[in-house]
């Protein structure tokens, strides 16, 4: 048991997923809002499929320490490093409940790293960027973070139970994160002349990356619609980009900054968001492994990778009893 997540001992009941009868009670369980444990039966698309997502998730979390976690030597006064040392540490924590939701789907957590570290598995598109001042780690932390707050709230009402609580932690988790995200863009919005340029420029920065976060249009992505039949996805990625348009849109005007795009307006009609194309070329290039930092990336995982082995095998290895003569 880690945190709400139970871990599933021993291997998995495997019956076939094409069984027709199975499959319909499958998804007259799913219809019905019922949720599906580690030990159910399930078709093996929909236990693939969560694999895909929930791993690339702990990855995403994992990853998604190292831009902010550069900052914390840096941090502007020490109210300001302590709490960037705790998000920081939150985020660690989100990706080994994440991975355990994972391992109840049956596929070990050393097999998941090392898809990491060799490329097979993805994560995140926004953590393959710099974060060249203060002003990036507050942008991080507040649009970012509210952009997956999005995502997880929706999906913490999805039908898989394991990663749905997991879910629900993480979230309690990223609202903090996200109020200290907006108290340091307050902060930089409200002080000098510099510090507002800085943080008009980590915005235009960070826009692209952020609409490339929740992922492709409807129209060309090749897991939503089978996602969200099972409830393992409950918004399209186009739906979710347009709740963050209504949500935060306005509160970044609000603070007198500009959104780094000419196009992005409200139709007064559907009550729908236009916006630029966000060059879905870059976020193919960059979930590829050709972006800015992703070597970067991955090197700094590898490293803690193998310093870390000797812990972990140490671990592994049942202590030899020892017998110490006591002194007379």
């Amino acid at each position: 048991m880690y945190g709400n997540i139970s871990i599933v001992e021993g291997p998995q009941r495997e019956l076939p997923a094409d069984d027709p009868a199975l499959l319909e009670e499958f998804e007259a369980r799913i219809a019905r809002g019922e949720k599906i444990e580690a030990h159910d039966w399930m078709p093996a698309e929909y236990r693939r499929q969560l694999v895909r997502m929930i791993e690339q998730h702990a990855h995403s979390e994992i990853i998604g320490a190292l831009p902010e976690g550069t900052w914390i030597t840096r941090a502007p006064g020490f109210k300001r490093k302590m709490a960037l040392m705790a998000k920081v540490q939150d985020e660690v924590g989100h990706a080994q409940l994440l991975y355990s939701a994972a391992e109840t789907l049956g596929k070990p957590r050393e097999k998941m790293i090392d898809d990491l570290l060799n490329g097979k598995s993805k994560y995140s598109n926004v953590f393959n960027y710099p974060a060249f001042t203060w002003a990036d780690t507050a942008v991080i932390a507040w649009l970012i973070d509210a952009a997956a707050i999005i995502n997880q709230v929706t999906n913490s009402k999805g039908s898989y139970a394991p990663y749905c609580r997991a879910l629900e932690r993480i979230c309690q988790e990223e609202s903090f994160h996200l109020k200290y995200g907006y108290d340091n863009v307050v902060t930089l919005a409200t002080g000098t002349p510099k510090q507002r340029e800085m943080l008009q420029v980590a915005l235009n920065r960070w826009w692209r990356p952020i609409m490339h976060f929740f992922g492709p249009p409807d129209v060309a992505s090749q897991h939503t619609e089978k996602l969200v039949k099972w409830k393992v996805k409950m918004a399209t990625n186009d739906d979710m980009r347009q709740q963050f348009f209504n949500q935060y849109v306005p509160k970044i005007w609000e603070l007198g900054l500009t959104v780094p795009d000419a196009e992005l307006a409200k139709d007064p009609v559907t009550g729908k968001w236009t916006y630029g194309d966000p060059d879905w070329a870059e976020f193919k290039r960059v979930i590829n492994g050709d972006g800015p930092c992703n070597k970067e990336r991955l090197a700094v995982r590898r490293m803690a990778e193998e310093q870390g082995r000797w812990v972990r095998e140490a671990l592994a290895k049942p202590m030899a009893a020892k017998y110490v003569t006591p002194l007379v």
